[in-house]
């Protein structure tokens, strides 16, 4: 009797064990697969990127049919051309920041904020010169906030989609501003001084500042060779647990 108890004994305690296992072995099956599916190694996204992602799409969800009306109603024939060209290099650089997004996994905002739409409903309001004049300036100072932003990402970010999105974003804001600045109508004494926030501070700068800790990545590579280990291995050990039961 002793020796039936006792074997009893061992067999309820497998029972837990095995189902223990088991529910490892679940875990895995879910876990692992989720996270070696996720953003390749050295991809990781700080909030700087994000940061740039959003204020990049942004600008050309208002700055792209600004561009359009300028082409169709602007007054003088530099700001129909600008705005036309503004509109189709921001069309450009949308679908860049749209593929960045996608291969990122990430969310951006799909239409203009309050103040933008705002921007949007003061253009077609105005007419003839005041148009002109309207249309330059709130792209000029738009641009000039987001021109040290870009910069600021570029410097600092980890992950190799967002440096290519900066270095494109880069060359486009410039450009803008150039073309602005060629109408002639830029009221320099009027441009917001720029706002470099110190250390701590909150802002998309300071975040990008800050954004110099290192980033641990896990290569999908290692995943997968850890969760098909896990895999053999509690196949392995369930067999044995299953074969002395």
């Amino acid at each position: 009797m002793a020796s039936l108890d006792s074997a009893r004994r061992r067999q309820g305690n497998r029972s837990p064990r095995l189902a223990v296992l088991l529910t490892t072995i679940a875990a895995a099956l879910v876990v692992l697969p989720g996270l070696a599916l996720g953003a390749p190694a050295g991809q990781q996204l700080a909030a700087a990127d994000q940061a740039l992602l959003d204020g990049v799409r942004l600008a050309g969800l208002w700055e792209m049919p600004a561009g359009q009306m300028a082409a169709e109603k602007g007054q003088s024939r530099v700001v129909r051309e600008i705005g036309a060209e503004i509109a189709r290099q921001h069309e450009e650089l949308d679908r860049l920041t749209v593929e960045a997004a996608n291969k990122l996994g990430a969310t951006i905002p799909n239409q203009p904020t309050a103040e933008q739409q705002q921007w949007l409903t003061e253009m077609k309001d105005a007419t003839g010169a005041r148009f002109d004049q309207i249309f330059v300036t709130r792209l000029r100072v738009a641009h000039g906030k987001i021109f040290p932003v870009v910069g600021a990402v570029r410097a600092s970010t980890r992950n190799d989609i967002i440096r290519d999105l900066a270095n494109a974003t880069n060359k486009f804001v410039g450009d803008h501003m150039l073309m602005l600045e060629s109408t002639g109508l830029v009221r320099y004494a009027e441009l917001p001084p720029a706002a470099l926030p110190a250390p701590g501070n909150d802002g998309l700068i300071a975040a990008a500042s800050a954004n110099t800790g290192p980033q641990i990545g896990i290569s999908n590579t290692v995943i997968w060779v850890v969760f098909l280990g896990a895999i053999g291995t509690g196949g392995f050990l369930s067999y044995r647990l299953l074969r002395r039961n």
